[in-house]
């Protein structure tokens, strides 16, 4: 009598996750680029959330005009006497030209605007792009033509030139004539233009590959169990995009840190006396000439943190690729 043997198919397999947060960590740490990276990225952090008790402890702050208190500290053209742009024991970093304020205080409070604001827009971007991704990469037909043609509609605006434009009139819609704008409108006016597009592009990535996921034995199989489409959402699919949110949010971040300074270079960013970098490299390219210093350390500043955080963004998606480890 014939024995016929039956051969079990295997169960529909999801795709490999993305790594446990430690063992993310240690792979960023491989490389001596993400090693370097992660310490410059926490550096300039660190720096950001303890600004006013370093500010306390070297006992100046970035809104004081010392060298027009302080006699002898500006010449009558207002440029700092002390060579190298006034930089002494009293200012570490110098002085800045015309008012006289603390270049030193005026970096840190400045990382403080651009890194909030930076991850404000970043974490409002990704909630925007993940919710609308996922859900028209799931749906599909009308729903995924309406929203193609709407981010078709929305990135043919030029950038640049609407958050130039849209910002000033935001502002005069808010604020009374006359009136002072509240630095936290400030804020929450960057925040707001910013995620206005700042969102699409993760957004048409994440429905690329919802729609290629929803086909996969592994969703079937769950639909055909009866599972609901929440359950499909938020169990299937989106622990398999974990690893393009991440690699998102790290990239998103140094671009609205540049964007910011650029706006603010432009005068259209935050206004004063809210310290900004894009502000104090806008006020350094004026004095260039009679004092480069000035310009010096907001231009390092942005240029160590925005490269920091883009090798930093590398490192992690080296990192959560799945072929990185063979």
């Amino acid at each position: 009598m014939a024995v016929v043997e039956t051969v079990a198919e295997p169960a529909a397999q999801a795709p490999a996750a993305a790594p446990a947060p430690q063992g993310l960590l240690r792979r960023i740490l491989r490389t001596r680029t993400g090693t370097a990276a992660l310490t410059v990225v926490l550096l300039f952090l660190l720096l950001a959330l303890a600004a006013p008790l370093i500010a306390a402890l070297y006992g100046r702050n970035p809104v004081e005009h010392y060298g027009q208190n302080t006699p002898g500290l500006l010449s009558d053209g207002g440029l700092p006497v002390l060579p190298n742009g006034g930089i002494s024991g009293d200012f570490w970093f110098g002085l800045e030209p015309g008012l006289g304020r603390d270049v030193f205080t005026q970096l840190l409070h400045g990382m403080r605007t651009s890194l909030l604001i930076a991850f404000a827009a970043a974490a409002v971007t990704t909630a925007l792009g993940v919710l609308a991704g996922v859900a028209v990469g799931y749906l599909g037909g009308i729903t995924d033509r309406l929203f193609g043609f709407l981010s078709n509609v929305l990135l043919a605006f030029p950038t640049l030139l609407l958050l130039l434009s849209l910002s000033p009139v935001i502002q005069s819609r808010l604020v009374d004539p006359g009136a002072a704008e509240p630095e936290w409108m400030q804020f929450l006016i960057l925040i707001l233009v910013f995620s206005a597009f700042g969102w699409i592009p993760l957004a048409l990535s994440l429905r690329a590959s919802v729609r290629s996921l929803r086909e996969r034995d592994f969703v079937q199989s769950a639909r055909a169990q009866g599972a609901s489409g929440f359950h499909i959402v938020f169990r299937e699919l989106l622990p398999n995009v974990r690893a393009q949110l991440l690699v998102h949010a790290t990239m998103a971040v140094p671009t609205f840190v540049a964007t910011e300074a650029v706006l603010s270079f432009l005068g259209v960013g935050i206004n004063e006396p809210v310290p900004d970098w894009g502000r104090m490299i806008a006020r350094g390219s004026e004095v260039f000439q009679a004092d480069p210093t000035y310009m010096f350390f907001p231009g390092v500043a942005l240029l160590l943190f925005v490269l920091a955080f883009n090798l930093l963004g590398d490192a992690v998606r080296d990192a959560l690729d799945p072929r990185a480890g063979r």
